[in-house]
C-alpha cells in the first residue's frame, strides 16, 4: 500500500486559496472558512506559525518605512506595516504591505488573533472595519469611530513558505473628559491667599495643566490619578489677590497630544478692597483761594463694596458755620482767614476706612500768583492713622508762599541793623574827632624861678626831660 505525503499547512493554504478563488461565489466562503480551520488544525504549519511570530515579528515589523534585512530566505519577499496612533472617535488605517509580491495571501488579524480580513474576505462581524484596497502587495483597512478597547498590537501575515509576520500597534488618545476649575472662595478680600483648584479627567496619557493669571503664568502643583488605563490630574494654585486683582480672569490650560489649540477654561476674580479716596477742587478754578471767594471740594471715593457714607470734617477745629455740607461735595462761601485748616473727605466699607486731606489756605486779595501746591493731597490711609510724611506734602505750597514771605522781612530786617551800625560808627568817629586836647604837665613845677640852669634842674620835680611837652586823649 503506497503511503500518502500530507502538504504542509502552507501549501494547503495555498491550495485552498487558489480552489476558493475558481470557485462560484456561492462556494467562496465555505471554503475560505475551511481554509481557516484547516490551517489551525495542522500542527506543522501552526507550529511554524507561532515560532515565526516569536521570531520575526520583532525583525520584520517597522513603524515608518521598509527593513532592509527582513529578506526571507528562498523567496526573497518582504512584508512590512507601520505603527497607528488615532485620536478616539476617529478613523485608524492598517496596512499590510508587500515587497517583490508573488501573489501570497495575506491575512490581517486583530490583538485576539481573530482574522479581520483572509484575502479581500472579512469573516470578522465587525462593520467597522472596511476595505480600503487589497491587492497581491497590500491589504489595507480602516477602522471608523475608534475606542480605548481597540489600542493593541494588530498582525499581519503573509502565507509563504515559510510564512511571514509582521504586527503593527495602534495606541488610542484619549482628550480630557472634562475640565473643570474652582475657587474656594467666590468672593475674596485684599490680601487674603485663596485655593484655585483645576481637574482634568479622563485622559490619555495624562495631560500637562498650567495656570495663567490674565497674561502672567504662574506655577501649580498637579496629582495624577490612574484608572483602568486612564489619567486624571488635578493641578492646585495658591493666589494672594490685591485689588488689582478684581475682575481679572484665572485660566487653567491643558496641553495634550489629542487636543489641537487651546483647551482651557477660565473663572474671573472677585476682590473686594477698601475705598480709594480722592479730593477734587472744583472751584475755584484756577486754584488760588483768596479772601472773598468761595471754595467748593468734591470727594471722590471708590471701593469694593462701594462706599455707602462719605463725610466731611476739619482736622482739630469745627466746621465753619458758613460752609455747607452736601454728599461728597463740601461749599464754602466768602472766604476768610478764619477758614484756613485742614478738611477731611472720609469713606468707609466692609472691608475698612480711608481718607484724604485738604488743607486751605485762604491769601489776601492782592495775591496774583498760585502756588506750586495748593494744599491738595490724597491720603488713603485709615482713620486711625495718618502719615506725616503725606501730610507734609500736603502743606508744601502754603509752607512755601510763608516761607517767601518769612526771607523777605528777615532781609529788611538785617538791612536796618546794617544801617543802624554803620550811623553809630559815624557819630562815634566824630565825637572821638571832638574831644582830641594838648596839655602840659606840672612835672617842671619850680624850676621857673631858679637863678641859673643847674638850680632849675635841682629844683625841677620830674628832671630836664619832663619839661617836653605831653599830648593825651581822652573819652
Amino acid at each position: 500500500m503506497a503511503s500518502a505525503v500530507l502538504p504542509s499547512g502552507p501549501q494547503c493554504a495555498a491550495a485552498a486559496a487558489a480552489a476558493a478563488a475558481a470557485a462560484p461565489p456561492g462556494l467562496r466562503l465555505r471554503l475560505l472558512l475551511l481554509l481557516l480551520s484547516a490551517a489551525a488544525l495542522i500542527p506543522t504549519g501552526h507550529s511554524h506559525l507561532t515560532s515565526l511570530a516569536a521570531g520575526t515579528a520583532g525583525k520584520c515589523r517597522v513603524t515608518a518605512t521598509l527593513v532592509p534585512g527582513c529578506l526571507d530566505e528562498g523567496d526573497g519577499q518582504n512584508l512590512f506595516t507601520k505603527d497607528v496612533t488615532v485620536i478616539e472617535g476617529e478613523v485608524a488605517t492598517i496596512s499590510c504591505q508587500v515587497n517583490k509580491s508573488d501573489d501570497s495571501v495575506i491575512q490581517l488579524l486583530n490583538p485576539n488573533r481573530q482574522t479581520i480580513y483572509f484575502r479581500d474576505f472579512r469573516p470578522l462581524k465587525d462593520s467597522r472595519f472596511q476595505l480600503l484596497n487589497f491587492s497581491s502587495s497590500e491589504l489595507k483597512v480602516s477602522l471608523t469611530n475608534v475606542s480605548i478597547s481597540d489600542e493593541g498590537r494588530y498582525f499581519c501575515q503573509l502565507y509563504t513558505d515559510p510564512p511571514q509576520e509582521s504586527y503593527t500597534t495602534i495606541t488610542v488618545l484619549v482628550p480630557p473628559r472634562n475640565l473643570m476649575i474652582d475657587i474656594q472662595k467666590d468672593t475674596a478680600v485684599e490680601g487674603e491667599e485663596i485655593e484655585v483648584n483645576c481637574t482634568a479627567m479622563a485622559s490619555k496619557p495624562a495631560t500637562t495643566i498650567r495656570w495663567f493669571k490674565g497674561s502672567k503664568e504662574l506655577k501649580g502643583k498637579s496629582e495624577v490619578e490612574e484608572w483602568s488605563d486612564m489619567y486624571t490630574v488635578t493641578s492646585q494654585l495658591m493666589l494672594k489677590v490685591h485689588k488689582e486683582d478684581d475682575g481679572v480672569p484665572v485660566i487653567c490650560q491643558v496641553e495634550h497630544p489629542a487636543v489641537t489649540g487651546n483647551l482651557q477654561t477660565q473663572r474671573y476674580l472677585e476682590v473686594q478692597y477698601k475705598p480709594q479716596v480722592h479730593i477734587q477742587m472744583t472751584y475755584p478754578l484756577q486754584g488760588l483761594t483768596r479772601e472773598g471767594d468761595a471754595l467748593e471740594l468734591t470727594c471722590e471715593a471708590i471701593g469694593k463694596p462701594q462706599p455707602v457714607m462719605v463725610t466731611w470734617v476739619r482736622v482739630d477745629d469745627e466746621m465753619p458755620q458758613h460752609a455747607v455740607l452736601s454728599g461728597p461735595n463740601l461749599f464754602i462761601n466768602n472766604l476768610n482767614k478764619t477758614d484756613n485748616g485742614t478738611y477731611r473727605c472720609e469713606a468707609s466699607n466692609i472691608v475698612g476706612k480711608a481718607h484724604s486731606d485738604y488743607m486751605l489756605y485762604v491769601y489776601d486779595t492782592t495775591a496774583t500768583t498760585e502756588p506750586a501746591v495748593h494744599g491738595l493731597t490724597q491720603l488713603p490711609n485709615s482713620a486711625e492713622e495718618l502719615d506725616s510724611e503725606d501730610l507734609s506734602d500736603s502743606r508744601a505750597g502754603e509752607e512755601g508762599a510763608i516761607r517767601a514771605v518769612d526771607h523777605a522781612v528777615i532781609g529788611g530786617v538785617v538791612a536796618v541793623v546794617v544801617f543802624a551800625m554803620l550811623c553809630l560808627l559815624i557819630i562815634l568817629g566824630r565825637y572821638f574827632a571832638r574831644h582830641k586836647g594838648t596839655y602840659f604837665t606840672h612835672e617842671a613845677k619850680g624850676a621857673d624861678d631858679a637863678a641859673d640852669a643847674d638850680t632849675a634842674i635841682i629844683n625841677a620835680e620830674g628832671g630836664q626831660n619832663n619839661s617836653e611837652e605831653k599830648k593825651e586823649y581822652f573819652i
